[in-house]
């Protein structure tokens, strides 16, 4: 005796899908779309201004002159001396605060573009350029701006996008050879 096997009962579920047509023959249902909301975009950078920004909480977010290193930068009044604090990474290069003042005035005195320079401590500084300036014994402060012995040095690499961000000078911003000059007022 041979016994035969029924198909297996279709379940409304395997009915439907048995009938079912192609997707793309199916008119779609005309549903009102429910609006999502945009994705947020992380917020960009706000160039630095001189307003509420500049402070050990909220630094500036800069860039040197020839965009190839982020580093920050703030004023700090309670240092001795008061300081422009800059952070590269996790070290903290430190200018007497009266540097933006007496850069900007002798941009101001100079009146034309000055090469920016910028070189470690132990390296001469390029004559004629604001490394050289901010080292020199002709200067306000009769010497360096920078404050810690090792790294006072890249006075002319950190401290001009500072004066850039305040809206007091132009900077260059070229692969190489950067300039400085004082923004008119």
């Amino acid at each position: 005796m041979t016994t035969t096997k029924k198909p297996a009962a279709k379940t409304p579920a395997t009915k439907k899908a048995a009938t079912k047509e192609p997707a793309a023959k199916e008119p779609a249902a005309k549903e009102p779309a429910a609006k999502e909301p945009a994705a947020k975009e992380p917020a960009a950078k706000k160039p630095a201004a001189a307003g509420a920004e500049g402070t050990r909480e909220h630094p500036w977010q800069l860039k040197t002159p020839p965009g190839t290193s982020d580093f920050e930068a703030f004023r700090d009044d309670a240092l001795d001396p008061p300081a422009l604090v800059v952070r590269v990474g996790k070290t903290e290069l430190r200018y007497h605060l009266r540097a933006v003042e007496d850069l900007r005035a002798m941009l101001v005195a100079h009146g034309d573009w000055v090469p920016l320079g910028g070189a470690d401590e132990q390296k001469p500084a390029a004559e004629g350029t604001v490394e050289a300036w901010g080292r020199s014994s002709t200067n306000p402060v009769a010497g360096w701006y920078g404050i810690k012995k090792g790294l006072r040095g890249r006075f002319g690499v950190y401290v001009p996008p500072v004066l850039e961000a305040l809206g007091l000078a132009e900077v260059e911003h070229l692969p190489k050879n950067n300039r400085m000059r004082a923004r008119a007022e």
